[in-house]
């Protein structure tokens, strides 16, 4: 049964494979009921005399979620080790919104750096209402070819780095009684693990734990704490290093059950929400923003879904043929 499963799955394949034929690289048929809205969703105005801190605000997620609060009216402050490239982003936005985006260099694996890093904001606009930890690192690296660099590389980053951030602001904002909300950016195997990604795995987790500790003990204070575990979203810095040959996103498809990838401003407009105080209510949330990829890898017999209505019909009457127990 076992091996008839196997061609079953290959015949499947190539099927789909066929039928793909023509359409665009990075979809699969299905994803056509499932096309991406990316317009702004909130109502203009929304953050409104609003701070907001984003830390890996340059570049990819960073950048679309910086986009789109200073389109609904927020004042951003965007932070990462690259000043050049956060100046870049800054102006980039703030020609396109019409609202000021402040470049403020910091290495958040550096508890003096993240400490003058917020210094600085309070000097160009206040304590934020918002802050969003997205900085991270990652890289793909059989595990017994992990060097303590390597782990330390990434952990120092996610883990130590989310923390010292929210460590630093949080204790800022409690002693001078102002609210906000902290929002991470993890990822879908932070819950489940995953091979070849240990570092990212465990440092993820960590801040998964973190946020919904102080969720827990920060609420008394007016702080939310939320997160999001995204999916494969394309952004060239992470795919660069996690698929460098593209293999990956190819294969990446067929599991995904809407069919495509996710989009930087999709989780933009989600990470808006969640900061949002039509969110008020919402703490310690985690949210899974995947296209069900993680049901779909966790289900024993969800594999069965490449197999064709003439195949099915021979397995029922295999099943049904079958004596005893």
């Amino acid at each position: 049964m076992a091996a008839w499963l196997r061609g079953v799955r290959c015949g499947a394949q190539q099927s789909w494979f066929h039928r793909s034929a023509g359409r665009p690289f990075g979809s699969a048929p299905q994803s056509d009921f499932f096309r991406p809205e990316e317009g702004v969703m909130l109502p203009a105005g929304s953050f409104s005399n609003k701070v907001a801190f984003i830390t890996g605000g340059g570049t990819g997620l960073g950048k679309a979620m910086t986009t789109v609060l200073s389109q609904l009216g927020a004042q951003c402050v965007i932070a990462s080790r690259k000043l050049e490239v956060l100046q870049k982003t800054a102006t980039e936005i703030s020609s396109l919104t019409g609202k000021e985006v402040h470049a403020v260099q910091c290495d958040v694996r550096d508890p003096k750096a993240v400490s003058d890093c917020v210094n600085q904001m309070e000097a160009l606009a206040g304590l934020p209402d918002v802050i969003i930890n997205n900085a991270a690192g990652n890289f793909v690296c059989p595990t017994e070819r992990l060097s303590p660099n390597g782990w330390k590389s990434i952990t120092d980053i996610v883990l130590n780095g989310t923390a010292f951030v929210t460590l630093e602001l949080g204790k800022r904002l409690i002693q001078n009684q102002k609210g906000a909300s902290f929002l991470a950016i993890t990822t879908i195997y932070a819950e489940t693990g995953s091979g070849f990604v240990v570092p990212s795995a465990s440092a993820k987790a960590g801040v998964e734990a973190l946020y919904k500790s102080l969720a827990a003990e920060w609420g008394r204070y007016g702080h939310r704490f939320n997160i999001i575990q995204p999916g494969p979203i394309k952004t060239k810095g992470a795919f660069s290093r996690l698929d460098p040959t593209g293999a990956f996103e190819k294969n990446m498809i067929h599991r995904i059950p809407t069919g495509r990838l996710g989009r930087p401003a999709e989780l933009a407009n989600l990470a808006a929400y969640l900061s949002s105080d039509y969110a008020s209510w919402i703490s310690g949330a985690v949210v899974r923003f995947d296209g069900g990829e993680l049901v779909s890898m966790g289900g024993e017999f969800n594999e069965l879904r490449k197999v064709t209505p003439d195949q099915w019909k021979m397995m029922e009457a295999m099943i049904r043929s079958t004596k005893g127990s």
